[in-house]
């Protein structure tokens, strides 16, 4: 039987290992033996700014595609207006920039529909100051769940024009930006893990409002 040198040994696993970290398809390791965190994925586009292509609209109103925009109107509809993403998402980050030149919008995260014109789960507000822009509402549910203060909506808000959100949700842990500023965050919440993304108009408004640059990653 050959015997290796516990030398040769040595040497072999030092390769082994060599290789795997520097091959593609090798395994990153960390220096104390375990392995890295999974990798975030990269921002994917869920609105192409040309068709609704991956959308579809439920109850009343009107959506269309206006300069890269998805835009929204209703006129005091009996019925919500909704347009609920084809897939769902559990664990993700989504970027998105909004306008709201009038009515009560809101962008869902995780819910799922319910007819007539029900989205049932959390939405994140938008609309114009005071409207409590940013927090979370639960339709259906709770309701408020965490909502900014009309001051901090007056200070980071701009009515009117391009406004940047960022929605991370991760487990039970969920928190909202507009324009840089936290303006929601929840930990362990127990609400619904999984489910479609929903832009909203509300019944009995005069709407019209603008989505655009709509991205994501899934988050592991």
């Amino acid at each position: 039987m050959l015997m290796l040198s516990e030398k040769l040994v040595a040497r072999l696993t030092f390769v082994a290992v060599t290789i795997l970290l520097v091959l593609p398809g090798g395994v990153a390791v960390a220096k104390d033996g375990a392995k890295g965190a999974p990798a975030k994925s990269k921002w994917q586009p869920v609105f192409d700014g040309k068709t609704l292509d991956g959308w579809h609209a439920v109850g009343d109103g009107q959506w269309t595609v206006e300069d890269g925009a998805i835009v929204g109107r209703a006129n005091r509809e009996k019925l919500y207006g909704l347009l609920f993403s084809d897939d769902q998402f559990d664990n993700f980050t989504v970027r998105l920039k909004f306008k709201v030149l009038a009515g009560d919008s809101g962008f869902y995260i995780r819910t799922i529909f319910k007819k007539p014109d029900q989205a049932l789960g959390n939405q994140v507000q938008v609309g114009l100051s005071g409207s409590g822009v940013g927090g979370i509402y639960e339709s259906y549910g709770r309701g408020w769940i965490d909502k900014p203060s009309d001051e901090l909506q007056k200070k980071v808000l701009k009515d009117r024009d391009w406004n940047a959100m960022v929605i991370a949700a991760k487990d039970g842990d969920i928190s909202v930006q507009v324009n840089g500023t936290t303006t929601a965050d929840l930990k362990n919440d127990p609400g619904r893990r999984k489910g479609h993304f929903a832009l909203q108009m509300h019944s009995g408004n005069v709407m019209h409002l603008m989505f655009k640059d709509i991205e994501m990653r899934i988050d592991p």
